[in-house]
């Protein structure tokens, strides 16, 4: 018998009725992908071999694909923060680890479209030399053979206002040399160079492992602080830190070293897609502990300081990350 057009109207409403409660309490139940995103292949880029921006990527690359399904991940090499912010605000690389005075630094192509997705950890000021070097202090360094790291790094970027700040800054003043944390330990195991800057988490491995076959020392530079921040207002992003006494035991001998910090941000530009950038963000800010293990300063990134992220303004998708966490 058929149904007259009320009651079939009546049923069909029915049924939508239970579909949509269904799919309501699936929703409600089952947990959420989260949001869409291209697939894409992603650029990241890290820094120079050895450093810890690149033993960050490494670290981080595989948790990237397995929140990631389908987006091919590539770590690319710099030569540190300044090439990578570079590099990003021109479209040569999706995301990059940078310091904060690099970006601040930056006024090149782009600049504007620069979005920060977390402030990661702070990078330490190291002055390493041999431990019978008479140099107590950076303006000790007049007439050396001194690594101020790769031209485009954010070493070289430090170096040279410490250098300025020290009285240091005519190009006659040390002898310079333009090379990384993956050539300056063996340079000055050599008796290559007499000293050089690096700047990086704590404990830079490499650093570490110089120590172990060869006696080093790092030298304070604590009493530049006040010369720096007068030099310009990118200095403004250096704070007065401390070394703590068990950051490099074997260097050390149980003493703090007096230094300048710097902060490091994950960034990329308006211009990323807003799904991949919130499931980026979690996936960095998820996998900290897990990295921390063999990277130790990323342990020091924090949720509740990941926002502060000057002078660069929040993503909007770490934007949503943030408040979906929210307590």
């Amino acid at each position: 018998m058929e149904l007259p057009r009320i009651g079939r109207r009546r049923a069909v409403q029915a049924v939508l009725a239970v579909a949509a409660a269904v799919a309501l309490l699936l929703w409600w139940v089952l947990p959420s992908d989260g949001p869409s995103y291209p697939k894409d292949r992603v650029d990241f880029a890290t820094g120079v071999r050895n450093g810890v921006y690149d033993t960050y990527g490494k670290r981080l690359q595989p948790y990237l694909h397995t929140d990631l399904p389908g987006v091919p991940v590539r770590l690319v090499r710099s030569e540190g923060s300044v090439d990578n912010v570079r590099r990003v605000a021109t479209g040569k690389a999706d995301f990059a680890i940078a310091a904060a005075d690099a970006v601040a630094d930056y006024d090149g192509p782009g600049a504007g479209r620069l979005r920060a997705c977390a402030r990661l950890y702070d990078d330490y000021m190291q002055l390493v030399v041999p431990a019978g070097s008479p140099v107590r202090s950076a303006k000790d360094l007049r007439g050396l053979r001194v690594g101020i790291g790769q031209p485009s790094s954010g070493v070289n970027l430090i170096a040279q206002r410490l250098l300025e700040a020290a009285d240091l800054g005519e190009p006659g003043d040390v002898r310079r040399r333009t090379v990384g944390i993956d050539r300056a330990p063996e340079m000055l195991r050599e008796g290559k160079l007499d000293a050089f800057f690096w700047s990086g988490g704590l404990p830079t491995k490499t650093i570490a492992n110089l120590a172990e076959t060869t006696d080093v020392k790092l030298v304070q530079l604590g009493d530049l602080v006040a010369r720096l921040h007068a030099e310009s207002e990118e200095s403004a992003y250096y704070r007065q830190a401390v070394m703590p006494a068990d950051a490099y035991p074997m260097v050390q001998g149980g003493r703090a070293v007096q230094t300048i910090a710097v902060a490091n941000l994950l960034i990329t530009t308006d211009r990323t897609d807003t799904g991949l950038v919130d499931r980026l963000t979690r996936t960095v800010i998820d996998s900290r502990d897990r990295i921390g293990q063999e990277v130790h300063a990323a342990q020091l990134m924090d949720l509740r300081t990941a926002v502060f992220t000057d002078p660069l303004r929040l993503h909007a998708g770490a934007e949503r990350y943030y408040r979906s966490v929210k307590p």
